[in-house]
């Protein structure tokens, strides 16, 4: 379990990269890069409020994957109405 100051979401993976998705660690942030498909996907769960998550590693990985989870809490649809 790892806890982030920030996220950046990259939708620039090509499919022929052979990842299902890309995450590092960027400063006190976590970068994770995905397809365009998975971007369109995310951004209908954000829109929605709906949890998500995306598999990150090799498409032909056999071993274990990394995984990041966006999972919305109780009262975010309160917070900054700025």
């Amino acid at each position: 379990v790892t806890g982030a100051s920030f996220f950046v979401f990259s939708g620039a993976l090509k499919s022929s990269s052979g990842y299902l998705a890309k995450s590092s660690i960027v400063e006190d942030g976590v970068m994770v890069q995905i397809t365009a498909e998975n971007m369109d996907s995310l951004r209908q769960a954000l829109r929605e409020m709906k949890d998500f998550t995306i598999t990150c590693g090799k498409v032909d990985a056999e071993d274990a994957q990394e995984h990041v989870h966006i999972q919305w809490v109780e009262d975010d649809k309160n917070f900054s109405k700025g």
